[in-house]
C-alpha cells in the first residue's frame, strides 16, 4: 500500500525508540503536572512582584507611541 507519492504510510502504534503509548502518556501526564506547578508558581510571583514605577512629566493614558496617538507636532521624543 503506497500513498500517492508512491511512499509507504506512516506507521502508527508503538516505536523502537519510544516505547509503548502508556508510556507515553504516563510521560505527558507527569510532564503537564509539572507545567501546571511551574504556571502557578510564576503566576504566585508575578502578583507578589510590585508594580511599574510612575513615571514622572509623562502623559496620561496609553503610550502615544504604540498606539499611534501623536500628541507633540507628529514627532517621538521620548528617544
Amino acid at each position: 500500500m503506497s500513498g500517492e507519492s508512491g511512499r509507504a504510510p506512516f506507521w502508527f502504534g508503538e516505536t523502537y525508540m519510544t516505547g509503548t503509548t502508556d508510556e507515553k502518556e504516563a510521560r505527558l501526564r507527569e510532564a503537564a503536572a509539572r507545567a501546571l506547578a511551574e504556571a502557578e508558581t510564576r503566576r504566585k510571583a508575578a502578583e507578589s512582584a510590585p508594580g511599574l514605577p510612575t513615571e514622572l512629566g509623562g502623559r496620561e493614558g496609553p503610550e502615544p507611541t504604540r498606539f499611534g496617538d501623536w500628541e507633540k507636532k507628529g514627532i517621538v521624543s521620548d528617544f
